[in-house]
């Protein structure tokens, strides 16, 4: 099992996604295939998702936690590997500039 979700992804790309997985909420793709197809699809995400656009990528695995993931583009969250656990780190928000 292999989840995508995508934000801010050019129309191509949702395209393209659209073709290898289904479509079950706005931009959140789900399908089974093998490691081979799984790698081949994220490849297209990369190429495709553009500067502004954002995705991450979960799929089923023989882990502790039962799953894997990698994320691609801008994102207010990036993976972490803790001692073998993958977790989520958040960067803090950006503070606005005041004008005087």
């Amino acid at each position: 099992m292999m989840v995508i979700v995508v934000e801010n992804a050019p129309p191509r790309l949702r395209g393209r996604l659209a073709i290898w997985l289904l479509e079950v909420r706005a931009g959140v793709y789900v399908g089974d295939y093998s490691s081979r197809t799984r790698d081949m699809i994220w490849n297209q995400v990369e190429s495709l998702i553009g500067k502004n656009g954002n995705a991450v990528l979960t799929w089923s695995t023989n882990t502790e936690s039962g799953f894997a993931f990698d994320t691609i583009g801008n994102n207010r969250r990036t993976p972490v590997d803790w001692d073998g656990l993958p977790l989520v780190s958040f960067y803090p928000k950006e503070k606005p500039v005041k004008s005087i």
